[in-house]
């Protein structure tokens, strides 16, 4: 235990990509909407670059090859035989399992229908609207009504014309079922938490999300009016969850018998350390550019979508605090369970938002949102967690 104190007295970003994260996705939206102007065509034929099944663009081929990107060296790092140490654990792990599954997805919903169907409607325009993705095996005629949506025949191809609040709420959505299983490792190592705790509730949800996820995103989005079809759900899951655990899962089992845990842990990891952050910054400025004369005429959208997020965070983080005290966790214990729900799986929703709804949808403008305030609201939650360590029993 003295050992391990004397370790993170200190412990401070070492990654110029994390600790500068907010400036990076800053730059990442002014260059975003530099490149919609400088090359107004380049995201919308990166976003017509996709598998289509029955004449429907499915997956997004540039988006899965950053998210693989953005995931695997995540999930590489995880042991997941250290899910069977759960049981030593219990509280802290059933208390994480409560909060993201059982909670959080329906405050999220809550608060950003408030915030924006009520409260902000009128400034991101009643009657503003959004043009999305038909929903994958859908062939209804032009005018027909389909959820809050109506067909509508853009350049030859059917659209659903939603309101545009809706969508943003769709992304919003698609956040609030995604607990983080990436900087949740950063957080709860800045806030001198329980690392190997960590790591299993890392690989518990990581799992969880490949049967969840899709089963509270179809009821959710389905309750807001935005339904899609639960395959396309299960296919995002399958790609871009699914596929880069199952390769992280074997690649670290491969390279560990062929070349040593000391390699992997001292080479190889160190060479993946920066990949995650650049592909999503890639994808971000795919974002950005098709986004950019929506952002420019209403620069006050980041705003309206950021307050719920914001709200939603500090709700979930201090429900998660509080529920650790009061079962008496140790607070290296506390620390990262609250955290693992406040922090949000961003890759997966930007990923699943532009699947199911385009590059050029409100919903993944929304989920871009979503990074922008996850690291100076979470170093924010870090801070309050170094101040309040006497709360908890040693």
């Amino acid at each position: 235990m003295d050992k391990n104190s004397c370790a993170t007295n200190d412990r401070r970003m070492t990654s110029i990509f994390e600790r500068y994260l907010t400036v990076w996705v800053g730059l990442c939206i002014v260059g975003g909407i530099l490149l919609g102007k400088a090359a107004p065509g380049l995201a919308q034929t990166l976003d017509g670059l996709a598998l289509y099944v029955k004449g429907a663009p499915v997956v997004s081929i540039p988006i899965a090859i950053c998210l693989f990107f953005m995931m695997y060296p995540i999930m590489v790092k995880i042991d997941f035989a250290s899910v069977i140490k759960a049981g030593k654990s219990g509280k802290p792990v059933l208390l994480t399992l409560f909060v993201n599954w059982c909670v959080k997805p329906f405050t999220m919903y809550g608060i950003a229908l408030l915030f924006l169907g009520v409260l902000f409607r009128g400034f991101i325009g009643t009657d503003a609207v959004d043009l999305v993705k038909m929903p994958f095996g859908l062939d209804l005629p032009v005018g027909a009504q389909h959820g809050a949506g109506v067909v509508v025949l853009l350049d030859g191809v059917k659209m659903l014309q939603v309101p545009l609040w809706r969508s943003y709420l769709a992304g919003c959505i698609l956040l609030g079922i995604a607990p983080c299983t990436a900087m949740v490792l950063v957080w709860g190592y800045l806030a001198r938490g329980n690392d190997g705790l960590t790591l299993v509730m890392v690989a518990i949800n990581s799992l969880t999300m490949l049967v969840l996820y899709g089963v509270l995103g179809g009821f959710l989005l389905g309750v807001g009016r935005l339904p899609v079809p639960w395959q396309a759900l299960l296919l995002s899951i399958a790609v871009y969850v699914a596929l880069p655990l199952v390769a992280g899962y074997f690649s670290r089992k491969w390279l560990i018998a062929s070349r040593g845990e000391a390699w992997f842990t001292e080479k190889f990891l160190h060479v993946l350390t920066p990949i995650t952050i650049i592909a999503l910054l890639t994808t971000l400025v795919l974002l950005f550019s098709f986004k950019g004369e929506v952002i420019l005429a209403n620069p006050l959208t980041i705003l309206w979508i950021a307050v719920p997020l914001f709200l939603q965070t500090c709700l979930i983080f201090g429900l998660g605090y509080g529920l650790a005290k009061l079962l008496r966790l140790r607070y290296e214990d506390a620390a990262p369970a609250a955290m693992i729900g406040a922090s949000n799986h961003f890759e997966v929703a930007i990923a699943t938002a532009v699947m199911l709804f385009g590059l050029s949808s409100g919903a993944a403008l929304a989920t871009v949102v979503g990074v922008l305030i996850e690291v100076p609201v979470m170093l924010m939650l870090v801070g309050f967690c170094k101040r309040t360590q006497g709360w908890f029993t040693a």
